[in-house]
């Protein structure tokens, strides 16, 4: 006589699945120092003169408050893995030229913050 269970069990036709563990790559190590602060570059579109070079995104924004149109002005970004300057879309450009229509509130510190006129 047979056992219940294996009466009852079918033979599988598939054969079972055999795990695979594959070897990752090492993770890199993470850096302990801050990553160096965004600098930018602002050329006139219509003259090809440098307005600033190697200015921060605060100073980029205040400078942009001079600027008659987005479209008068190319906005470079410093690239340090590539060691050059790269053009920012124009949807990029936009979103700092959103900030420079913003008005300094002073706060009780002395500092200022900026916020929506």
């Amino acid at each position: 006589m047979v056992p219940l269970e294996k009466a009852l069990k079918k033979p599988s036709l598939e054969p079972e699945l055999v795990v695979v563990a594959l070897e990752r790559p090492p993770r890199p190590t993470e850096s302990s120092e801050p990553p160096a602060p965004a600098m930018f570059k602002i050329v006139d579109v219509r003259s090809s003169h440098v307005l600033a070079e190697d200015i921060s995104a605060r100073e980029t924004v205040d400078l942009l408050e001079d600027i008659g149109s987005i479209v008068d002005i190319s906005i470079y970004a410093w690239m340090p893995a590539a060691k050059r300057w790269r053009l920012l879309t124009f949807a990029e450009r936009k979103a700092l030229w959103e900030f420079r229509r913003r008005a300094p509130v002073a706060l009780a510190n002395g500092r200022e913050l900026r916020r929506a006129s």
